[in-house]
Formats: structure tokens, sequence, C-alpha cells
């Protein structure tokens, strides 16, 4: 007899915790950005680029290895590990997927462009809407060579839809 009432004590017991779940599954923790070391790739200087200059080139290496760093650092409590969004925030590796799909190749590099010029403002300025912040700005601690080496980084992890 004692069964029933132990299960229906399991029971609510589970209950509780599974209402207070969403509170913590939501949770970004310590949402704080964290300084990047890029004194090993070339410096970019205060006048912001337009599009990667990680993309190819000498620096590509570095820069790969510093954003994957970067990104972990900063970026995967919301857009999840290796870039592969659990659902809390996009999914970054398909960030230009519209892009890759382009046959024209300067229409191709002029829509990677305009991706990249969304990304960074992203990044450096944050999103909020209604009030609430939808993503943090890291334009005061992230330097300019620190988020195209994240942008690097996700270029190397990008999938079409």
């Amino acid at each position: 007899m004692d069964t029933p009432r132990n299960l229906f004590a399991l029971l609510s017991i589970c209950a509780l915790l599974a209402a207070g779940a969403p509170a913590t599954a939501t949770a970004h923790g310590d949402v704080t950005p964290q300084a990047v070391d890029t004194h090993t790739l070339p410096q970019l200087g205060p006048d912001w680029r337009q599009d990667n200059p990680y993309r190819t080139g000498s620096a590509h290496d570095e820069a790969l290895r510093i954003g994957a760093s970067a990104f972990n650092q900063n970026c995967a409590r919301c857009h999840g590990l290796e870039a592969i969004s659990g659902g809390i925030a996009p999914d970054l590796r398909k960030l230009d997927a519209d892009c890759m799909s382009l046959a024209d190749a300067k229409k191709k590099e002029a829509c990677y462009g305009e991706i990249s010029q969304y990304f960074t403002a992203t990044v450096r300025k944050g999103r909020t809407r209604d009030g609430r912040v939808y993503m943090p700005p890291f334009g005061g601690v992230l330097s300019q060579e620190a988020i195209w080496s994240i942008k690097t980084y996700l270029e190397s992890r990008r999938v079409q839809e």
C-alpha cells in the first residue's frame, strides 16, 4: 500500500524539478566577454574592414586557431559548441548560407561582404529587442582582429541549408 504514496511523492518531486528546469536551461550563466590575445595576427588598425581580411592568405590558419578559441570563450554558451546551436541563439554555421548558392562570383563576394558587415555590427553593438538583450555587445572587449578571427572560424564551420 505504500507504493502508490511513494510513487506519488516521486512524481511530485519530478514535477517540481521540471518546473524549475526552464529557468536553468535558458540561463546563459556568466556572459562577461573575455578578451582575446591576437598579438600573433597582422594588426588591422582602427578602421574597420568591410570584409574578412583573414579569409585567405598567410594569416588564415592563425586566425582560425584564435577564432576557435575565442568562439569557445565568448560565443559557445549561446551559439553552441563548435557553432552547432542548441536553439537558444542562431546557428552561425548557416550565417551566410544564402550566399553559398549564388552562381555569379561577384554577387557571391558582395553577399559575403554584406553578411560580414552585419556580423561585425551585431558582435560589436549587440542586439536588443523590446528592451531585452538578445546578444550582449562585445565591441569594447573584442578587437577587430578577434572578431574577424571568430568570423574565420565560423566560415570554416559553414553548412548549406
